[in-house]
């Protein structure tokens, strides 16, 4: 992964409008994430091959970045986006990671499903 690069992101996100995409959405504060202090909270959400139709997309901030995709009834956000894959082509797939590198936030499109998550079947 390399760091975000916000104008290759946006032409990625612009790619993907008006088409239908799958979606990877997830926000761990679980089993990747560092916790310090006295009471550990562990959280996440994770949303994996939802089919979503989006007619607008942004990428802001300085980094870390927040994506908005607007959908005919409602948005999907995420922030706190750092890094994106750079072997890909076809899937824009970006993460954001806490300072000891490991995975707090992952917001994946594609046209194609994404693969059966370990564990979940």
């Amino acid at each position: 992964m390399k760091l975000i690069d916000k104008t290759e992101v946006q032409r990625m996100l612009d790619a993907f409008v008006d088409q239908d995409v799958y979606i990877h959405l997830e926000m761990t504060m679980g089993a990747y994430a560092a916790h310090h202090g006295r009471a550990k909270f562990t959280g996440s959400t994770f949303i994996r091959n939802a089919r979503v139709r989006f007619s607008h997309a942004r990428i802001a901030g300085s980094g870390p970045y927040r994506v908005g995709l607007k959908m005919a009834e409602g948005w999907i956000y995420s922030e706190g986006l750092t890094h994106m894959e750079d072997q890909e082509t076809e899937r824009l797939i970006m993460a954001g990671l806490n300072e000891e590198g490991k995975l707090v936030v992952a917001l994946q499109i594609s046209k194609e499903p994404f693969g059966t998550a370990k564990g979940m079947d």
